[in-house]
């Protein structure tokens, strides 16, 4: 492709930031929309109605991440085959429809269903997110520009804080479930103008104009249509994205990826979850527990986007490792139960610990070829759904065991601290085998004598 065809830097820049924009909102709502469950559980806990206990409360939490499990899956699977473009806008109406109905359910159990059909919406949009990012990223910034996109996350989170502290007071908990149909209108019509499609998807289906059309205007100069231009057909794509993740030298890497994802979420989801009730129980106001919550989320935003900057310069697994421990440290500094300040920050290294898995992410999109990076993450993300399921039902139990005096109250903090330090130690054992580049499958394997979609 000669450089005259090629979009300007600038051009591409900018093109580029449309992507990463509309990811990152797309994810800023998917976080509010998980993150605001944790911001409602003292309200839950209340409501005399439904007359819910710890582990009623911990229980539906956890529903809602099996149906993000089942969206990770079999949407991560189904972006490699009608594209992610489509699935994208597709997850972004679904979720948005099933938030503000959540908030009109007249009892516990249609309460706890509509959680679980939210999730499928809000698990399909993460790995598309991901791999069009990864996608479109240049390879010295997909750290970055992954962290800076998966911010929205922690984002959506301090959202929830910020409009709990506001409206929870006067609206209670359903008025925080009717807000999750903003993406209608802040997100969708942005989406349906602006987001382009993958272009290895693009290729793989052999619409090679339009793939170099998107070469072109997104600065991808390494481009080249591939010699065989005949589509890859569904089934074959399938069987072959399968090799690619879980064949050869690869298998012990998903493997163990796939452990370090079940631990990274359920730090993730069993913190945000319970950390304003482990604050309540330690003594804290409502207010106060929902600002360290926000707190939370900040670190969690500003402590990503350093450490992926970081990770682009001195390596993945070096960074990665040392945030799980940072989180296992921090989590344990809050049994000695310093001053406000010096709680705050801790708050914030424990936000930005536990939040390690938006690190892992972008690692496992650098892992695999693009045709099987969606794939690749959906699966990796659907597995790590175990923790993220577990993560709610196992604050609840801790929680539960401490109120019953079975346990210290120091355990609501060893409990996550534990694993954080397992992972650390997990992503040292992931092999270096890799994929040639982050765009190895945008400048096509033909050469090579690969065809589409091979490792």
């Amino acid at each position: 492709m000669s450089a005259r065809n090629v979009a300007t830097g600038r051009e591409a820049t900018r093109s580029t930031r449309w992507i990463l924009l509309i990811c990152c909102l797309t994810v800023v709502f998917d976080g509010y929309d998980l993150i605001v469950y944790g911001t409602v559980v003292p309200d839950l806990l209340a409501y005399r109605p439904w007359a819910l206990t710890p582990a009623d409360v911990g229980h539906i939490g956890s529903i809602a991440l099996v149906g993000m499990l089942v969206g990770a899956l079999f949407v991560g699977t189904l972006t490699d085959i009608v594209g992610r473009r489509r699935v994208m806008i597709g997850c972004l109406v679904w979720f948005s429809i099933a938030m503000p109905l959540t908030a009109l359910a007249p009892n516990p159990e249609i309460f706890t269903l509509l959680r679980f059909i939210t999730g499928l919406g809000l698990g399909g949009v993460i790995p598309t997110a991901i791999a069009l990012t990864a996608e479109y990223s240049p390879a010295r910034r997909r750290q970055l520009n992954n962290a800076l996109m998966f911010s929205g996350y922690s984002i959506g989170g301090m959202l929830a804080a910020v409009l709990a502290l506001v409206l929870l007071p006067v609206g209670g908990f359903r008025i925080m479930f009717v807000i999750g149909a903003a993406p209608l209108v802040v997100v969708v019509p942005l989406a349906i103008r602006m987001l382009p499609e993958s272009i290895a998807f693009l290729t793989a289906k052999g619409r090679h104009d339009e793939a170099a059309a998107y070469a072109r205007r997104f600065g991808l100069t390494e481009y080249e249509p591939p010699a065989d231009s005949r589509p890859v057909g569904a089934k074959r794509g399938l069987v072959e994205t399968g090799k690619t993740i879980m064949g050869g030298r690869r298998l012990p890497m998903t493997l163990l990826l796939w452990v370090i994802s079940i631990i990274g979420l359920l730090l993730v989801y069993g913190l945000n979850t319970w950390l304003p009730q482990f604050m309540r129980n330690a003594g804290y106001s409502m207010g106060s527990a929902l600002t360290f919550l926000l707190v939370f989320n900040i670190g969690a935003v500003v402590g990503v986007i350093i450490a992926g900057a970081l990770a682009d310069r001195v390596g993945e697994k070096l960074v990665i490792t040392c945030s799980f421990c940072v989180a296992a440290v921090a989590v344990l500094l809050f049994i000695v139960k310093p001053a406000t300040a010096p709680m705050l920050l801790i708050g914030a290294l424990a936000g930005f610990g536990s939040n390690t898995q938006t690190l892992v992410n972008a690692f496992i999109g650098g892992l695999y070829p693009p045709q099987a990076r969606a794939t690749a993450l959906g699966w990796a993300l659907g597995v790590g759904r175990i923790g993220a399921i577990v993560g709610p039902t196992y604050g609840g139990y801790i929680l539960t065991q401490v109120n019953a005096g079975s346990l210290s109250s120091n355990w609501s903090f060893y409990a996550f601290a534990i694993p954080a330090v397992l992972a650390a130690v997990l992503t040292v054992l992931v092999p270096r085998h890799h994929s040639t580049g982050l765009h190895d499958t945008v400048t096509t394997p033909v050469a090579a004598g690969r065809t589409p979609g091979n490792p």
